[in-house]
């Protein structure tokens, strides 16, 4: 999963929020450096990618793409399924996905102090373009998918995705409310067991 699931399925825990949003960053046992509940949040990541990579329904997703992308694939379908949960965001949060971008954009400001360099650098990229948000619009994909494959200097081709979502959009929307179910009950379990045996 892309940024905006990773944020949402930490729930009300801050630190877990932190730990879940810097976790790309923490490479192999650095996890170990951090608080506890920050500890957790970058094990639960870690968990929810698993879980996902796995999962027959993103399986399948990922078997509607174009064959171009290769081993891309599960980066394009992280990015397809945030924007189909920012774009139903009032069916999972009854804050709408603006306040709901404001306040974590604030939060995450307050604590960047103690985010790998690499995140402090991204946040404020993040927040000046409004990526939590932006996830809601076919334009906003487009623009991020464009991102990526500058950031591949052109090998992953991710900035012709946005015509295969067009393509499958309405199999890519079925596919991620169905595996979005079982991940929100699979997070909800993982969670409550990192948190009683971390």
């Amino acid at each position: 999963m892309n940024f905006l699931a990773h944020l949402y399925l930490s729930k009300n825990n801050k630190n877990i929020l932190i730990g879940n949003f810097i976790a790309d960053a923490v490479k192999g046992k650095k996890h170990n450096n951090y608080p506890r509940e920050i500890q957790i949040g970058i094990l639960l990541h870690r968990e929810i990618d698993n879980y996902t990579d796995n999962h027959p329904i993103v399986k399948k997703s990922m078997h509607r793409l174009h064959p171009r992308y290769r081993h891309y694939d599960g980066v394009i379908i992280d990015i397809l399924y945030d924007h189909f949960l920012a774009k139903n965001w009032n069916m999972y949060s009854p804050i709408s996905l603006e306040s709901y971008a404001e306040n974590t954009y604030h939060f995450l400001t307050k604590n960047a102090a103690d985010f790998p360099e690499k995140l402090q650098k991204l946040l404020p990229n993040m927040i000046q373009y409004n990526w939590l948000v932006n996830y809601a619009t076919l334009e906003g994909i487009e623009r991020v998918l464009g991102g990526m494959n500058r950031r591949t200097k052109g090998i992953s081709q991710m900035n012709l995705a946005i015509e295969d979502l067009n393509l499958h959009y309405n199999e890519f929307e079925e596919d991620f409310t169905n595996f979005f179910k079982d991940l929100e009950f699979f997070v909800e379990e993982k969670t409550a067991y990192l948190l009683a045996n971390k």
